[in-house]
């Protein structure tokens, strides 16, 4: 792999100093003139600067610049391993369907003294692969859309560039992934629901996109479905909106539960049949995917199927690491899901009736 510019520039402003080119307390270049003296960008330059401060090559003034520091034993060995970096991508930073994985992430980066840039996936927009192999060590990748970014990150890939791919797998890239195991939380809410003596269950999808980690939660139900020989189910293509499932459908198939495509589905479902007069969970049960925070909060409190996002934080960062130490591509991982239960589903002895 080429070396980084930052590191060039890193290399130059060191060996200046050492050289007494740039004698104690004169002026180092500013990130502005260095990113046009190296061609590179402002945040290459500083990452560079960055590394000397932390080093102890140089101080900063507020307002003034940076300037060269009387050598120490410290920052005279050349052995001082610099600062490691990568880059962390979200959909959005704030985002109530996205789970906190910094919570698992930050302490593994912490305690390898690496960097975390934490932004959203417009980051990339204005960006090259060489602008993020000159800037980052590594990449964690948040697929919101498995085909967002394909040609970056395919450029990545024949560099030999270290990326986790996290939550979704994409199947043109060579990348490891780490995720839930959508498919197992898909059948844990269903046969959650049949031993509590539902027999017409529904899957409520959100809207007509069904990505990835969908489409898998909605195999586990099915697969629920089939072990206990039960022939009713919605199905993947059905035309009718939500607002439709939770009016003519029900009353049509008898339903009496849903499984939902995540927690917000089963959140607006909830208001929209208290709306029309329903009791939740004494006219339906309902069962949500992810415990995000709001889960809880909802009257009743939602059963779902908990990710541990901090646990995939953890194993992301982890699995970098061990790829960025051993120059060994690692195997996806999928993690177990959990079954929380509250209080928004509950036992019946017999099917609902619209009579």
């Amino acid at each position: 792999m080429d070396q980084p510019l930052y590191k060039k520039i890193f290399l130059a402003l060191e060996t200046a100093i050492k050289e007494g080119k740039l004698p104690v307390d004169s002026q180092v270049p500013t990130e502005k003139e260095l990113s046009q003296q190296y061609n590179v960008s402002r945040i290459t330059s500083k990452r560079a600067l960055t590394e000397l401060e932390q080093l102890g090559l140089i101080y900063r003034v507020r307002g003034k610049g940076s300037f060269v520091k009387a050598l120490t034993s410290d920052a005279t060995d050349t052995n001082v391993t610099s600062q490691k970096r990568i880059l962390f991508l979200l959909p959005y930073l704030s985002d109530l369907s996205v789970g906190d994985f910094t919570k698992g992430l930050n302490p593994v980066m912490q305690d390898n003294q690496f960097d975390v840039l934490m932004t959203t996936l417009d980051f990339l927009e204005k960006k090259k692969a060489s602008d993020i192999m000159q800037e980052f060590d590594g990449l964690i990748y948040y697929a919101f859309q498995t085909d967002q970014h394909l040609d970056l990150l395919f450029e990545l890939s024949l560099k030999d560039f270290p990326v986790i791919i996290l939550d979704k797998k994409i199947y043109e890239l060579p990348f490891p992934t780490v995720l839930s195991d959508n498919f197992q939380g898909g059948s844990l809410a269903t046969r959650q629901l049949i031993e509590s003596g539902h027999t017409n269950i529904a899957y409520l999808f959100g809207d007509k996109i069904h990505p990835q980690s969908v489409r898998q939660r909605y195999l586990g139900y099915l697969e629920a479905l089939n072990q206990a020989n039960l022939t009713f189910h919605s199905t993947l293509n059905d035309q009718e909106t939500m607002e439709d499932v939770l009016t003519t459908y029900i009353k049509d198939h008898q339903v009496t539960a849903f499984v939902c495509e995540n927690d917000l589905v089963a959140i607006h479902a909830m208001k929209q049949l208290k709306q029309q007069g329903y009791s939740i969970p004494n006219d339906f049960s309902v069962i949500g995917f992810d415990d995000i925070q709001a889960a809880a909060l909802i009257d009743p409190p939602l059963t779902t199927i908990a990710q541990d996002f901090h646990q995939l934080g953890k194993l992301a960062g982890e699995t970098l690491i061990t790829w960025l130490e051993t120059k060994v591509k690692p195997e996806d991982i999928t993690h177990p899901v959990t079954l929380i239960k509250r209080q928004s589903t509950k036992e019946i002895t017999h099917e609902y009736s619209t009579n």
